[in-house]
């Protein structure tokens, strides 16, 4: 760990390896944000006529909820640092005359190894429950909210796998491939609003999020760094207040975590308005992270990204359930109380995932290199693995997640964790 922080401090060789200490900050941020989040939104407590356990989503419930979502809804940024990260991973992977498919299949790789250890977790953990006469509504219940941010992983896995051919467009007409997704974004909001249809917004996932990654594109080019303090502080107000006209419409939700899934123009305009604020944001978050508290926490949590968000929200249903279930302090929700409790909370959660991650970082941490005698998979065989890693966190959007579903995405990613990590029996 020292020697990992020695040579991410800036001024250090490793600081001059293109790393960019304002897009590591907002890694940071955005992954505590998220949980964060959802440690505000599940709440077991006793409902009022059964006394049985329910969940209720308190921010929901409060009057600054649909503005707080404007600030605290960070996906777009976290889509924004990835692609700066990734641009510049393949760009030099590119360089070496490395192919497409071998750079996808790393970094595939690396988002569906651990990926695949939850999807086991939970088929192991749903076999047990029914096993043991668990009921099941209450299954249900429980399965779906620790799949809600499992939505992350089809848009991601999506956005690595087009990255070598949105990054060859991007090279060749960066503001006319920009120009194209956001016109494919809008024609499919159109089509979702005006028939209503819901599925079609489902294009979204792959239009909103590759075109939210280009902003990451244009920061690797220094784009948003030639721009003035005053330019971009205007370009984010104006997105701002152009996504205040669209809610006002009625077409959009006030609240941007419902704009989220599917995705919307919405996420469009919170990411273009929060890359022009994070380059605003770079001089100081530059400052913050040449300190040493801050280098730690960048790499505790940078260490095992994956880990903590795959793992975090079941660790916090799993907490606030026996929490309450071992007669834990049961405040109104929403009271002063409740909020007060909501830290001693947060510190279990944070302690009982740091323990798991110890164990659960080796999946997220397995080198990518092929095994000995082996060559490279075709691009099909990638292609297929991205396909099935692809497919039970999308069908969760449409369906949300059930025990059927887990079984499914346990073999599925499984299967292409073996497709991408076997390779083919290399030549004499």
């Amino acid at each position: 760990m020292a020697e990992a922080l020695r040579q991410a401090r800036p001024g250090s060789a490793a600081a001059h390896d293109g790393r960019d200490p304002a897009v590591d900050a907002a890694r940071t941020g955005c992954l505590l944000a998220v949980v964060l989040v959802h440690l505000l939104m599940v709440t077991v407590t006793a409902d009022p006529v059964t006394g049985g356990p329910t969940t209720v989503m308190v921010p929901t419930l409060q009057p600054w909820y649909w503005w707080a979502s404007w600030i605290l809804q960070v996906m777009p940024l976290f889509f924004v640092a990835g692609g700066h990260a990734s641009v510049l991973s393949w760009r030099r992977h590119a360089a070496r005359g490395g192919s497409a498919a071998g750079w996808v299949r790393a970094r595939a790789l690396r988002l569906l190894e651990p990926a695949a250890v939850l999807w086991l977790v939970l088929a192991l953990g749903c076999a047990v429950a029914l096993a043991v006469g668990a009921p099941s509504d209450l299954l249900l219940v429980v399965v779906q909210g620790v799949g809600m941010p499992l939505w992350f992983l089809a848009a991601y896995l999506a956005c690595q796998a087009l990255l070598p051919l949105t990054a060859g467009w991007h090279a060749r007409a960066p503001w006319a491939t920009a120009g194209a997704l956001l016109a494919g974004v809008v024609v499919v909001d159109v089509l979702r609003i005006t028939t209503g249809a819901a599925w079609i917004g489902l294009l979204n996932l792959v239009l909103v999020w590759p075109l939210v990654q280009q902003l990451g594109f244009l920061r690797a080019d220094q784009w948003f760094a030639r721009r003035s303090v005053r330019s971009l502080l205007a370009a984010a107000a104006g997105c701002y207040a152009l996504l205040g006209v669209l809610v006002a419409t009625g077409g959009y939700a006030p609240d941007m975590l419902t704009n989220l899934n599917p995705a919307t123009v919405c996420m469009v305009l919170l990411g273009i308005a929060q890359a022009c604020l994070l380059q605003v944001a770079a001089p100081a978050l530059a400052r913050l992270m040449s300190t040493r508290p801050a280098q730690v926490v960048a790499w505790l949590v940078g260490s095992r990204a994956m880990t903590i968000y795959l793992w975090h929200l079941p660790v916090i249903v799993v907490v606030a359930a026996a929490w309450f279930l071992l007669g834990g302090p049961d405040p109104e929700p929403g009271s002063a109380a409740w909020w007060g409790w909501r830290v001693p909370l947060g510190g279990v959660v944070v302690l009982v995932l740091g323990v798991l991650s110890v164990p659960l970082v080796r999946a997220e941490r397995v080198p990518t290199a092929l095994p000995p005698g082996h060559g490279a998979p075709s691009a099909p065989a990638v292609a297929l693995a991205v396909v099935l890693g692809f497919l039970p966190p999308f069908l969760q959007i449409i369906w949300w997640l059930s025990p059927e579903l887990i079984l499914s995405g346990a073999v599925l990613t499984t299967a292409a964790v073996t497709l991408l990590g076997r390779g083919r029996p290399a030549g004499p």
